[in-house]
C-alpha cells in the first residue's frame, strides 16, 4: 500500500484552517467573543498557522506520491521475503 500519511493529515489540517480562519475573519469585530484572549482573535491566527501547516503536509504529501510512483520497482529474489519498504 502506497499511501503517505501526509496527505490525509495534511487535508484534514487545511480544512480546518480554513474553517478557522473564515470564521475569525467574520467576527473580527467582536470585541466581546475576544475579551478573553486579551482582544487577539485567536480563530484568525491559528486558522492561518492550521493552514499552512496543512498546505505543506499535503506539498510534501504529494511529492512523497510522485518519488514512489516514479521509482522502479526493486526486484525480490524468488523464496526471499520482502519487507518493509
Amino acid at each position: 500500500m502506497n499511501l503517505d500519511l501526509r496527505l490525509p493529515m495534511g487535508l484534514m489540517f487545511t480544512l480546518t484552517g480554513v474553517i478557522m480562519s473564515l470564521y475569525g475573519m467574520a467576527t473580527n469585530g467582536d470585541a466581546a467573543l475576544y475579551a478573553k484572549s486579551l482582544g487577539i482573535n485567536a480563530n484568525l491566527w491559528w486558522g492561518l498557522v492550521l493552514l499552512v501547516f496543512g498546505l505543506t503536509m499535503t506539498i510534501f504529501g504529494f511529492r512523497g506520491q510522485r518519488r514512489i510512483a516514479n521509482e522502479p520497482p526493486t526486484p525480490v529474489a524468488e523464496g526471499q521475503v520482502r519487507r518493509g519498504h
